[in-house]
C-alpha cells in the first residue's frame, strides 16, 4: 500500500461514484480511473464493481478498504502524535457535530473546558448525522457529537445525555392543548421532517413504525430551526427536542426552540408518551484512531460534562 494511494482511494470507496469522487479529490474523471487502474494491476485483483461511473466495493475492495483505512487512521495519529512531542504546550481538537448542536451545546462545551485548558485548540465541522459518523471513521475528525448512536462498526461511544423528543405543532392544531400525546393519533398528518441521513429524521422513521404508521412528509429540511417554523406557519408537524439539549434546568413542557419574526411564536411542544421517545446525545471517535493527549483530556471532560447535566436524568411527568 502506497502512501498517495490512501486518501483517494478511500474518498473514492466511501462515495462509489467516480464523477463526486473526482469532485471532491478536485482530479479529472480520466485520472482518477487511470489511478484506480493502476491500483488494482499493482494488486492484480478488482476492487470495485462496475456498474457506469457508480462503483460498488467487492470483497477485495472491502478488505483493502479496511487496511487502508487503519493505515490512514495510524498516519494522522503519528502526526498529531509528532506535533504534541513538538509543541507540548499546545494541542488540537478536530470535532465534528450536528447542526442542531451549533447554538448551545458545544459553544457550552468547548466553553466550560478552555477555562482549563486555554491552550488546545479546535476545529469545528458541522453536518447531517451521517456526515460527522463518516468524518470520524475517515480520519477528517477526531470526535463527533452525534444522535442517536450510529450503527456503523469501529465507532467508540459515550452517551452525555439523554433528550426527551415531543411533538410539535402550530398554535391553533387540535392537539395544541393536551399534555401528552401518542404518534399514532396523529398518523393522518402532514410530517416537516429532517432530510435522511440526519439522526432526527432517523428516530421519527423508527417511532412511527414502532406506532404501526409510515409518516407522509410534506417538506424536508436539513435544519431543526427551518422545521420549526415550518411548523409554526401551519404547514405541519414535526418531531423535535423537548428542550434545548444544554438547558441545565427544568425540562419546559411549552419551549419554544429557535428565534421568531414578527408576533408569530413557535411550534407548541407535546411531549411524547410512546416508549423510546428521546434521543441519546453521545460522543464518537474512531475505535482504530490513536488518540492525542488533547483528544483524550476533551474526552474525558465531555464524559463529566455530559454526567453532571441536568439532561441526562429522565424527563418529568407531565401527566394531568
Amino acid at each position: 500500500m502506497q502512501r498517495d494511494d490512501l486518501h483517494w482511494f478511500l474518498t473514492l470507496a466511501e462515495l462509489e461514484h467516480v464523477g463526486e469522487a473526482a469532485d471532491r479529490l478536485n482530479l479529472s474523471q480520466p485520472t482518477l480511473s487511470r489511478m484506480l487502474a493502476r491500483l488494482e494491476q499493482r494488486l492484480g485483483v478488482q476492487l470495485f464493481d462496475r456498474h457506469g461511473k457508480r462503483l460498488t466495493l467487492n470483497d477485495f475492495g472491502h478488505v483493502y478498504y479496511e487496511h487502508a483505512h487503519r493505515a490512514q487512521a495510524e498516519l494522522d495519529a503519528a502526526g498529531r502524535e509528532l506535533a504534541d512531542l513538538a509543541s507540548p504546550a499546545l494541542g488540537a481538537v478536530r470535532l465534528a457535530f450536528l447542526h442542531s448542536f451549533g447554538a448551545r451545546l458545544v459553544p457550552e462545551l468547548i466553553a466550560g473546558f478552555r477555562r482549563g485548558s486555554t491552550r488546545i485548540t479546535f476545529t469545528l465541522a458541522q453536518g447531517s448525522a451521517n456526515m460527522v459518523t463518516t468524518r470520524v471513521r475517515g480520519g477528517q475528525s477526531d470526535l463527533g457529537i452525534v444522535s442517536p448512536r450510529p450503527a456503523a462498526p469501529g465507532l467508540g461511544w459515550r452517551e452525555l445525555l439523554r433528550q426527551p423528543l415531543a411533538l410539535g405543532v402550530p398554535a391553533d392544531h387540535r392537539l395544541a392543548g393536551r399534555r401528552q400525546v401518542r404518534l399514532a393519533e396523529i398518523g393522518d398528518t402532514d410530517f416537516i421532517a429532517m432530510h435522511r441521513g440526519h439522526g432526527t429524521r432517523t428516530i421519527l422513521d423508527n417511532l412511527c413504525a414502532a406506532a404501526d404508521f409510515r409518516p407522509r412528509i410534506a417538506m424536508e429540511s436539513s435544519d431543526l430551526v427551518t422545521v420549526s417554523g415550518l411548523v409554526a406557519a401551519g404547514l405541519g408537524a414535526a418531531l423535535l427536542p423537548l428542550a434545548d439539549a444544554t438547558t441545565r434546568g427544568p425540562l419546559r413542557a411549552a419551549a419554544q426552540p429557535g428565534p421568531t419574526q414578527g408576533p408569530r411564536s413557535g411550534p407548541v411542544l407535546i411531549p411524547l408518551s410512546d416508549p423510546g421517545a428521546s434521543r441519546a446525545v453521545g460522543l464518537i471517535w474512531s475505535a482504530d484512531a490513536v488518540a492525542s493527549d488533547a483528544v483524550r483530556i476533551f474526552r474525558d471532560f465531555a464524559s463529566e460534562w455530559g454526567n453532571r447535566g441536568s439532561l441526562s436524568s429522565p424527563a418529568p411527568s407531565t401527566a394531568p
